[in-house]
């Protein structure tokens, strides 16, 4: 089982701006074609990832996260729908 975390004013500022709730976020780690991406721009003090998946509900998704006791905990940083490139990105790694 997955464990989660993440800030509540984060969780609260991500759903206002992007309409993506972190409980929504968490879906796309079940993904089993999820896109696993290092961010090393987004990696300092931390080692960040951002995952390319499809949410229960709201598609394809884009989730910036970094792990947190030993790769035991997800903290989730932001989630977003995905733009046109990353759904490209994310179809063509099974498709073609």
């Amino acid at each position: 089982m997955l464990h989660f975390e993440w800030d509540p004013h984060k969780s609260a500022e991500n759903l206002r701006k992007h309409k993506v709730s972190f409980e929504e976020a968490q879906t796309v780690f079940y993904d089993d074609f999820g896109l696993l991406i290092p961010d090393p721009d987004h990696s300092i003090g931390e080692e960040r990832f951002i995952l390319i998946g499809t949410s229960a509900t709201t598609g394809i998704c884009i989730v910036s996260h970094c792990y947190k006791d030993k790769g035991n905990v997800i903290r989730l940083i932001s989630a977003r729908k995905a733009n046109k490139k990353e759904k490209d990105q994310y179809r063509s790694q099974y498709e073609g």
